[in-house]
């Protein structure tokens, strides 16, 4: 499953405004089909994986990330048909689907045709399907806030120099984490001083640049959607996953609405002293409250740089 969850990612974010799914076919061991969500939401998985397996899908086990859809489109069959056409013996699903035209269905549909299934969630799926799930549970994005800083927490000198406090591995890394988004945004002070560009500038994926989105009570620029507040984000639509870029005022204030759901730092090892904090205000009132809320994910070296990633700790999501 966890598998089929990483294959996922190869939809992401040009499935829109589908989910991106990843299916695998297994038959005596062997993987026989693999697919997963294409550019514009089709084909699904399932479709992609059980052409890819033809005949060996019957008697097999396929292992979907997301239950799979029970509803006809224009664009194609239901998932659901496909399977039990197919002959399969067994599907395992990851999470069931939150859109009401399937919600169970699916699983039933399956099932009613004498085909076994499990559900077996992962954390590997929930976050490969983490924007679609984050869109039907709360109406908004799922929210990444990226920051790059100093050892000593600064994203700029006191001058307001800040090109470049990470090195060029870490800025790679940066752009190829902007193409698995729909869209990035950035706070009006951060457009006027710096005037950046928000795209992808790695070779194979400059399609893949997101929407830009400005966090101002401006004028929009060209080709830039501005929103007013953080919380107008859930107006940002066939938007699953957002990036937020800065600055330290339009950090603080995603944080501050508690909208962030994933932090990922790049930590330069420099020293900067006085200059200009990574964050602005984010409405704690307590130490105590600043524990507890964010759980550590992934670290890894790039380069002479640090990259850390932490996932918001919500209980009432457990």
């Amino acid at each position: 499953m966890n598998a089929a969850a990483r294959l996922a990612a190869r939809g992401r974010p040009m499935s829109r405004p589908n989910p991106a799914v990843g299916c695998l076919i297994v038959k005596e061991g062997t993987v026989v089909g693999r697919g997963w969500t294409r550019a514009g939401g089709r084909p699904h998985a399932e479709a992609a994986a059980l052409a890819e397996a033809g005949g060996l899908a019957a008697g097999a086990t396929a292992y979907v990330t997301l239950e799979p859809c029970a509803h006809v489109s224009p664009r194609g069959p239901a998932c659901a048909d496909l399977l039990r056409e197919a002959g399969v013996a067994r599907v395992v699903v990851g999470s069931p689907d939150p859109d009401p035209r399937t919600a169970g269905e699916g699983v039933a549909r399956i099932r009613d045709a004498g085909i076994e299934v499990d559900i077996l969630p992962t954390p590997e799926v929930a976050d490969s399907l983490s924007g679609y799930l984050t869109r039907a549970r709360l109406a908004r994005p799922f929210v990444t806030l990226k920051l790059a800083v100093s050892l000593d927490g600064q994203i700029a000198a006191a001058s307001g120099e800040s090109q470049w406090i990470t090195g060029e591995v870490a800025r790679a890394h940066v752009h190829s984490r902007r193409a698995m988004h729909d869209a990035i945004l950035v706070g009006g002070g951060t457009w006027r001083a710096d005037q950046p560009r928000l795209d992808v500038r790695l070779a194979g994926l400059a399609h893949q640049s997101p929407r830009r989105v400005l966090l101002s009570r401006g004028i929009a620029p060209d080709g830039v959607t501005v929103i007013n507040t953080p919380s107008q984000i859930d107006r940002l639509e066939q938007v699953q996953y957002l990036y937020v870029e800065g600055g330290a005022q339009t950090a603080g204030s995603f944080l501050a609405e508690d909208l962030v759901d994933r932090i990922e730092l790049y930590r330069a090892p420099i020293l900067i002293g006085e200059g200009r904090s990574a964050l602005g205000d984010i409405g704690l009132e307590s130490l105590a409250d600043a524990h507890g809320r964010w759980t550590l994910t992934e670290r890894r070296q790039l380069g002479s740089d640090s990259f850390e990633a932490y996932s918001r700790s919500r209980p009432e999501e457990n």
